[in-house]
């Protein structure tokens, strides 16, 4: 498998990681619902076999839970995939979720999940929201303080702005960072992408399939039965009318799919892999049977032919 090297670090990434925010299970504000750990760890498991080097998680991620759980499936294996997670988004007692870019805030923080993940260093840290924007260069200033003390190896950001950037960029360098990107939100082709590109920081985009809605498994049906902590059912692409909209989307990507025996799920996460300021896409596996239906996307590539076929598909929505 195909590696690209991440922005200005020594890693060599796969095109796709493993993402490991619906591993945090249900109860929390921003859940995918109930989730099985055995099924979790069978994901990263299959995964791994399959040749991808890295996860991306969060602390916030069922509020501590996700990155038990990706401990959990790393524990006794021989060879060690990337290990990415995040800070700023903090909690409390009554699991209320909270915002803060604090030195002290980040260096608690980084030390949890070091116990939570058992690992001596994180691979890559990020800064999960660039909230509250006042304390960026607080933040900032900690993360490559924690860098230069050897319990990161690589920093990054998440989400950020590229105003938010060239203010972290004035402090230390960016490793990477880690935005939104998908057929139905192409927003940081105008100006992020450029940025990055420009000052060679790495990208690895999150929601390539828009949370699961690309995937040619969503149906109306499944979107109306999702539980009550799914915070899928609050987003707009999930709503009308919208959302016919992006079935009939996924649609086109499974007749697309199908010329080469790829899953809609893979045309969809290959779109944004065709960019070449993109480094590689998180990509959300809740079982090993999810892996079997993505896997493809890290060696399949679409023609620009394709690549206009969908073009042509939203701009007409559009229109």
């Amino acid at each position: 498998m195909q590696t690209k090297q991440l922005g200005n670090s020594d890693m060599h990434l796969t095109p796709i990681g493993i993402g490991a925010w619906a591993m945090g299970g249900g109860g929390w504000a921003f859940a995918w619902g109930p989730q099985d750990d055995d099924e979790s760890v069978a994901a990263i498991h299959a995964a791994l076999d399959a040749g991808l080097n890295w996860i991306d998680t969060a602390a916030v991620y069922g509020l501590g839970h996700s990155e038990e759980v990706v401990a959990r499936a790393l524990k006794g294996r021989s060879r060690k995939p990337f290990v990415f997670t995040k800070c700023e988004r903090v909690w409390n007692d009554r699991r209320e979720i909270g915002k803060s870019l604090k030195a002290d805030s980040i260096r608690r923080e980084v030390e949890a999940s070091l116990r939570r993940l058992q690992l001596d260093t994180i691979d890559l840290y990020q800064i999960h929201w660039p909230e509250p924007d006042e304390d960026i260069e607080e933040g900032w200033t900690a993360m490559a303080q924690l860098q230069r003390e050897g319990k990161v190896r690589w920093i990054g950001v998440s989400n950020f702005n590229v105003d938010q950037l060239r203010r972290a960029r004035a402090i230390a360098p960016i490793t990477s960072l880690q935005p939104p990107y998908s057929i139905v939100s192409p927003e940081i082709e105008e100006a992020l992408l450029p940025y990055t590109q420009q000052h060679g920081i790495g990208v690895i985009v999150y929601s390539p399939m828009k949370s699961g809605l690309l995937s040619g498994a969503m149906t109306r049906e499944r979107v109306a039965a999702m539980p009550s902590d799914d915070h899928r059912r609050r987003m707009p692409h999930f709503q009308e009318p919208r959302l016919t909209r992006n079935l009939e989307l996924a649609e086109l990507l499974r007749a697309i799919g199908r010329r080469h025996g790829r899953t809609p799920g893979e045309v969809a996460i290959s779109w944004t892999l065709r960019n070449p300021a993109v480094t590689a896409a998180i990509v959300g596996m809740r079982s090993a049977k999810q892996v079997e239906g993505v896997i493809g996307a890290a060696e399949f590539r679409l023609s620009p032919e394709e690549v206009g076929e969908i073009e042509g598909f939203v701009q007409a929505g559009a229109a």
